[in-house]
């Protein structure tokens, strides 16, 4: 279910940025990434979070400590770790961690960028959001394939103007 912006959402990121690293590491960078971190954008009122990591190691280390708070490991992405948050079985944030040497290039990261630039772009992928809520309630397709084509567009789009590589956008 997708709802309008709301302006708690980077509060809400503080929040939950500032809990992962007490708990897992002070030297985590944090970045608030995913449609809550787009302002205006309409969006699932799950909040998307990139941590930077040393390795795997650096994730394997603290994860123990995110899960006694409630996160919890799962997700059908297959190039990195990432915790899940939920509150009375409903998603409030995804975490996904990425190690240093991949950061400046991780696709999330820059597609948020690019739709904080581009209104554009930013009101073309809300449309796609919002077709791809219709097309999985209609059983024709799920919200993440109906939407991939135009991510992978954009993403596309921003690497190239990084001079970066284009990079399949589709990682489950």
């Amino acid at each position: 279910m997708l709802v309008n912006y709301d302006p708690a959402w980077p509060k809400r990121f503080d929040s939950i940025a500032a809990d992962l690293r007490a708990r897992g590491s002070a030297d985590w960078l944090v970045e608030h990434i995913g449609s809550t971190a787009v302002p205006g954008m309409r969006a699932k009122p799950v909040i998307d979070l990139a941590i930077r990591i040393s390795d795997l190691e650096d994730f394997e280390t603290h994860s123990a400590a995110l899960e006694v708070v409630g996160w919890r490991r799962g997700s059908s992405v297959k190039t990195h770790p990432v915790m899940i948050l939920e509150d009375d079985g409903i998603r409030t944030a995804i975490a996904h961690f990425f190690v240093e040497g991949e950061w400046d290039a991780v696709h999330q990261r820059v597609l948020r960028d690019w739709l904080r630039a581009h209104p554009d772009d930013a009101d073309r992928y809300s449309h796609a959001k919002c077709d791809a809520v219709a097309a999985a309630a209609r059983g024709t397709s799920s919200y993440n394939a109906a939407k991939t084509p135009v991510i992978q567009e954009i993403v596309d789009r921003a690497r190239a103007a990084r001079g970066l590589p284009s990079v399949d956008v589709s990682d489950k």
